[in-house]
Order: structure tokens, then sequence, then C-alpha cells
């Protein structure tokens, strides 16, 4: 699997790219999620990293049910095989820092069978995927999280999970560019 995660650009030439070109710079930010990604390329300039991700938590808050389940959607469910996701999720997921040994490797199947159940169940409860921002936690540690995020409300739990989306990206944006300048 290749875990390279090539460094986006900065926000001002974000800013200035063609038509286009910005969508598929940032696509991988948001796993994607085109039609998200092709409303977000509509409300440039944004001139900082900041303004970006406020605009893009707005967008995303305001687009119509279908958009925001797509844009959660294009996330990987939590615990899928490491060779199905994207190269920031599986850093993300942690499976560039999974040992080797054989209890490590029960106790990962566990947890994956467990993940596989949780997302079976919610999707089924909730018609779209469980999106959370796992920030490098271990998945063993976001079963609780998974397990309470079946108790809540649809509405809410949509919300929350397309907030994660942007969470994530603006996370993704920020580890790729280093910690610096806002424009960064």
């Amino acid at each position: 699997m290749d875990t390279r995660t090539d460094v986006v650009a900065a926000i001002p030439e974000l800013d200035a790219l063609p038509g286009g070109a910005f969508a598929d710079a940032i696509a991988p930010l948001f796993e994607g999620a085109e039609r998200f990604v092709a409303r977000l390329e509509r409300e440039r300039p944004f001139g900082t990293a900041e303004a970006l991700f406020a605009r893009a938590r707005t967008v995303a808050m305001q687009m119509p049910e279908d958009e925001q389940i797509e844009l959660v959607d294009a996330h990987p469910r939590l615990g899928a095989p490491p060779g199905s996701v994207s190269a920031l999720s599986y850093v993300e997921q942690g499976y560039d820092r999974d040992a080797a040994d054989a209890a490590a490797e029960e106790d990962r199947r566990e947890t994956d069978g467990r993940l596989a159940r949780l997302n079976t169940a919610y999707e089924q409860r909730f018609g779209f995927r469980f999106c959370v921002f796992v920030a490098g936690r271990p998945r063993a540690e976001l079963l609780p999280v998974f397990e309470k995020a079946l108790t809540a409300e649809r509405s809410s739990e949509l919300r929350r999970a397309v907030v994660a989306a942007v969470d994530i990206a603006e996370a993704r944006y920020r580890r790729m560019r280093g910690a610096g300048d806002e424009t960064r």
C-alpha cells in the first residue's frame, strides 16, 4: 500500500488554481466527495486555512442531506481492510503502526470484528457511515464512541458526522502543511 501523503498547496496557491484544479488538489482531504468539493471550489478565494475550513463547515451544513451523506460516506468505514482505504486514512487509522506479534494480531481481529458489527448496525439504523475524527487513537479506543453514537438521534448524528468529515480534512491539511502561518 502506498502510504505517501503529498503536501497540498498553501491556501493562496489553491485560491489561484484554475477551475477543476482546486477540486483535484483538495479532494484527498475530503476523500474525494465530488459534489462537496465542487461547492467549496465555488466559494473561493479563502485567503487562509482558517477561512477555508470555516467556510467548508458552513457549506457542508447547508447542503442537502443526500450531499451530506455523500461527504460522510466518502470516508472509509472505521476498521475497513487496510488495502481498501486511502493513504491518509491508512495512517490515521493506525495501520502503519500496528504491531506484528500474535497477541496484537488477535486483539486486532477481535476489534475489527466488533467494528464490522457496529458498522453494519450503524448503517442500518442511520443510512450512512459512521465518520469520526480518529486523531491517531487506536481503533479499540473508539469502540465506546461508536456504541454511544448508535443511541443518538439521526439528525444530530448526521450533523456530528458532517462536522467530523470537515475536522478530518482540516487536520489532514494542517498536518500536511506543517505548523506555521495560517495561509499554509
